[in-house]
């Protein structure tokens, strides 16, 4: 028989992973405490970005937002309370806000979006996956002349140093180029080696694809206690029952600090709240995926639909949806675009990224376990960075050499 693994987790990450090892021969079960692909990978914006190469730990980056993070409005939203997890992991990721670590994270994420990127080409390619891939590239439009002139020294070391191309797009060029656009913006920074997908239908093609190659998908299936003897683990007793196996896998994203009792480890992921709107293509539809710039909101055009998203908002797990956010994403988009909205919105979602405080994922073996594997914790890149991940993932299990370097991704670093 061979060798039977169990992922923790039916998000894009978990799905990536079983498509790998699946591959391999390996028979695979994934475990999910709600629906598969029903958590963040639902419902962002569906970015596939080698472009987004910074960090969010850019140096000042606290004290950028430390007079308005408090605000429910604000594209940063810090929800007053006390949290001696967050209060921590805010002290963590202001460590981390220096030019070297930048550095050291732009460097690590480069070559996993790179890697992500060319694996989502030749998945989509041969699994002829109907996720409505479009490779665009994504406009960063600006609204005001000073933002945009300022943008072009971290477009040109983007470039520089990790060989983003760019292009500058000036006010009257970039309405030509995006018609969907208001008269008299400065311009935009054209990034045009990025795609986009909808993330719903990825994940929903991805699980065809596993059923079909035998994967075994269990749905609202809570993990209660991980069951260790001598180092290793032997099965997880779940709301369904006790599952054994002889690899194990964690991708719970946002989740995971829940489960860090069982993992033996401290797991300092904060979930990060995003919030997206969903709605029939306007009018005058974009062409392109556009962000925002200074108002930190993303636009998707998607062919069978159109997404308003992104905001970041640290508020725990809590479950309602706050207006203000909502009412930020429509005044971004009102500001840019001459149809911004149209009806009836389809869905107004929110989701939990999992934030980490040096910007970095964890891709390992867990310290204290020798079948115990954690895939979690990649912040607003998930998507983006999933294929890589998956098949890392996979190479780390089986003992194949890496296609990539995986020590940026240690979960020791944490320990």
């Amino acid at each position: 028989m061979s060798e039977q693994i169990l992922i923790i987790g039916g998000g894009v990450i978990g799905a990536m992973s079983a498509y790998f090892l699946s591959q391999q021969g390996k028979q695979v079960t994934i475990v999910d405490r709600g629906r598969f692909g029903g958590g963040c990978s639902h419902g962002n914006c569906g970015y596939i970005c080698p472009s987004h190469v910074l960090p969010l730990t850019i140096p000042g980056a606290i004290g950028k937002h430390a007079a308005t993070c408090w605000k429910k409005s604000s594209p940063l939203y810090i929800k007053p309370r006390f949290s001696l997890s967050l209060m921590k992991w805010l002290w963590s990721f202001q460590r981390n806000c220096n030019q070297k670590q930048m550095l050291h994270a732009a460097a690590a994420l480069s070559s996993i979006l790179d890697s992500s990127y060319g694996l989502y080409q030749q998945i989509v390619s041969s699994e002829n996956l109907a996720c409505e891939w479009e490779a665009q590239g994504i406009l960063f439009v600006y609204q005001t002349r000073h933002h945009f002139d300022s943008f072009e020294a971290t477009a040109k070391m983007v470039h520089d140093t990790f060989g983003k191309t760019y292009e500058k797009i000036d006010g009257e060029q970039l309405i030509t180029m995006e018609p969907a656009l208001k008269p008299g913006l400065p311009g935009a920074w054209y990034f045009r080696g990025d795609a986009h997908l909808r993330p719903d239908r990825l994940m929903t093609e991805l699980k065809r694809i596993l059923l079909a190659r035998g994967v075994k998908i269990v749905e609202n299936a809570e993990v209660t206690d991980i069951a260790r003897t001598n180092g290793s683990v032997k099965s997880i007793r779940t709301s369904q029952g006790e599952m054994s196996a002889d690899q194990f896998v964690v991708a719970t994203g946002a989740w995971t600090p829940l489960l860090q009792k069982h993992l033996c480890m401290n797991i300092p992921i904060q979930p990060g709240k995003g919030y997206s709107i969903t709605m029939p293509r306007p009018t005058v539809c974009p062409k392109h995926p556009l962000i925002l710039e200074e108002h930190r909101v993303a636009i998707t055009p998607m062919q069978s639909g159109y997404r308003i998203g992104s905001t970041m908002e640290f508020s725990g797990y809590d479950t309602t949806l706050n207006p203000a956010r909502i009412d930020a994403l429509l005044h971004g988009a009102r500001v840019y675009l001459k149809h911004p909205t149209a009806e009836p919105v389809q869905e107004t979602w929110y989701g939990w990224r999992p934030m980490t405080p040096d910007s970095l994922p964890i891709i390992d073996r867990a310290p204290r376990s020798d079948n115990l594997w954690i895939a979690a914790g990649h912040n607003m890149l998930g998507v983006s960075t999933a294929s890589a991940t998956g098949k890392l993932l996979m190479e780390m299990i089986t003992g194949q050499a890496t296609h990539i370097d995986p020590s940026p991704y240690r979960a020791r670093r944490f320990v």
